[in-house]
């Protein structure tokens, strides 16, 4: 009879234990030493060994030859300890044995010496789901076992145990196996088991199995049942993912405000009966890799994915906001929220795209976090909010002030390949309305040069950018250190065209006339006097 690979690969030794050095290695020392504890919770999210290391843990106390603190597989209670026939180790599955009559059963067979081994060992896999009368009634024994008994409790919840448990017991912390080590575990399973899997794929693997090695090995397991080769196309198509070509589409139609084609990619991974649950968590982990390029220095530290695909998903980042990126995020959680109490959810999924499409239709904070840092950016720029329509239009428009030499002040910058795209020469200089994202994007590679440029605005005048600041140590920096390269390479990464960059100074405000009570002479005298009377007094 076939076995499926997740328990013909569970470990038997702690050697063979994967991603948990530290609960490993403190295990064999105490088995080593024998200086074992009465009471053991392991505490981690699912699949990443806790029950593994329970029953290695209590075959190698009744071990008949254990090696370096481990069992050794060979001897008549190891082996009928892997069949499952040793009386001395006894599973129990809290989830379906979470009365106090079945605790009081553990308790009275507790008082019996072992039958071949040297201890009694008690795992208790869900131990959180014990009722509170079984916990009590636990308590105890678990205080005071006898001398030849081990409880080991396992759980994926420890915030349901009761403090009281927690504290008789020697807690073990299982985290989350790293994905490289996951990949590189399925990639050995795969050699001794026949078959071949690709490393973008088995990285593919670790990543939807979320730390859990027996969710990876049951995702190989389903994608080797369609081919042995396996590839990231099989393992897309076992597991029912849309793939991240539909995610970078998806990605494009919410920059263009595209609602149709966004709609009608939704309708055919619909129609090739994608879900849509899974969809939008797909779609959600994507736009998480977009945050994690924004804001991370290195995010392959962060990232388990192919270098080709990490290079594109941070170009992509480049061309978007922080504050778009999260809203994006924030509409998928809520839509998977609703999924799980909607009618349909389909629905919900077209109602989310077309949200991340038009944010105007969307009223939540994160929404309006999005459309009023693109006002902000507008504002920044210089650019004149339109006249209401109840408001006359002004008799006569204000004079347009005459451009002097010395109100720009070219900055030097190095020499630049020509722009694939020429930028479009307008007659006057234009508010630079993308001036804030450009700073954002400075500040990822020179803090020193984003801080001196804090509350700068910028134009476009041609194919040049003039930056309006009143500090005067912007110009000798821009001559240091390729400050204006970084500059110019920021800019270049929001826009996707070359400018030559350049400084303006700030328009002097005008100045205010001189208050005639606060003057000197004798009308100013006169004045005062009219004033502290109470008597009107009329400047003209």
């Amino acid at each position: 009879m076939y076995q499926v690979l997740y328990r013909k690969w569970r470990p038997k030794t702690f050697a063979e234990v994967v991603g948990q050095p530290t609960v490993t290695t403190a295990l064999q020392n105490e088995l080593r030493t024998g200086r074992l504890a009465h009471a053991y919770l392991f505490i981690g999210s699912r699949g990443t060994g806790k029950t593994s290391c329970a029953k290695i843990l209590a075959k190698a106390v009744n071990c008949l030859e254990p090696v370096d603190g481990n069992p050794c597989g060979v001897c008549a209670n190891c082996r009928a300890a892997e069949e499952g026939s040793l009386l001395d180790i006894t599973e129990m599955d809290a989830a379906s044995n979470r009365g106090i009559n079945d605790i009081r059963g553990v308790i009275e067979e507790s008082a019996y010496l072992p039958s071949v081994g040297k201890y009694r060992v008690y795992i208790i896999d869900e131990v959180h789901e014990l009722t509170n009368e079984a916990f009590n009634a636990l308590l105890k024994t678990l205080e005071e076992p006898p001398a030849h008994v081990i409880f080991v409790l396992a759980t994926t919840e420890a915030h349901k145990v009761p403090a009281t448990i927690l504290s008789r017991c020697q807690r073990f912390d299982f985290g989350r196996i790293p994905s490289e080590e996951i990949a590189a575990r399925l990639q050995h399973v795969a050699v001794q088991e026949g078959f071949t899997i690709d490393p973008e794929a088995a990285l593919l693997l670790a990543r939807l199995a979320d730390g859990g090695m027996r969710d990876a090995l049951s995702l190989l397991d389903q994608c080797v049942s369609r081919s042995n080769n396996v590839t990231v196309d099989i393992v897309t198509a076992a597991v029912g993912l849309a793939g991240t070509e539909h995610m970078f589409r998806l990605l494009g139609c919410m920059r263009n405000n595209d609602t149709g084609d966004a709609l009608s990619l939704v309708a055919t991974l619909h129609e090739s009966s994608k879900d849509m649950e899974r969809l939008c968590t797909e779609l959600a982990d994507f736009f998480r890799q977009l945050m994690i390029c924004k804001t991370a220095k290195d995010p392959a530290l962060l990232l388990v994915l192919p270098a080709a695909e990490l290079a594109k998903i941070k170009a992509e980042a480049d061309n978007l906001s922080l504050s778009a990126i999260l809203h994006a995020i924030d509409v998928l959680q809520r839509a998977k929220e609703r999924m799980h109490t909607g009618a349909d959810r389909r629905v919900e999924m077209e109602m989310a795209v077309i949200k991340l499409c038009s944010p105007e239709l969307d009223m939540d904070i994160s929404a309006l976090t999005r459309r009023i840092k693109a006002l902000e950016d507008a504002v920044r720029g210089g650019c004149a909010l339109a006249p209401k329509a109840t408001e006359a239009p002004t008799e006569e428009a204000p004079a347009k002030p005459e451009a002097t030499p010395a109100a720009e002040e070219a900055a030097p910058t190095p020499a630049e390949t020509p722009a694939e795209e020429a930028p479009a020469v307008s007659e006057g200089p234009t508010p630079f309305l993308q001036w804030s994202e450009v700073l954002e994007t400075l500040s990822a590679h020179s803090q020193a040069l984003y801080g001196l440029l804090s509350g700068s605005s910028a134009m476009i005048s041609g194919d040049r950018v003039l930056v309006t600041t009143d500090n005067p140590f912007v110009k000798d920096m821009m001559q240091e250190d390729n400050n204006a390269s970084r500059l110019l390479s920021a800019i270049r990464s929001v826009t996707g065209r070359s400018y030559r960059l350049g400084l303006k100074a700030p328009t002097a405000p005008a100045e205010k006339a001189p208050d005639p009570i606060q003057a000197e002479g004798p009308l100013s005298d006169f004045l005062r006097r009219s004033q502290e009377m109470g008597l009107p007094v009329d400047y003209n």
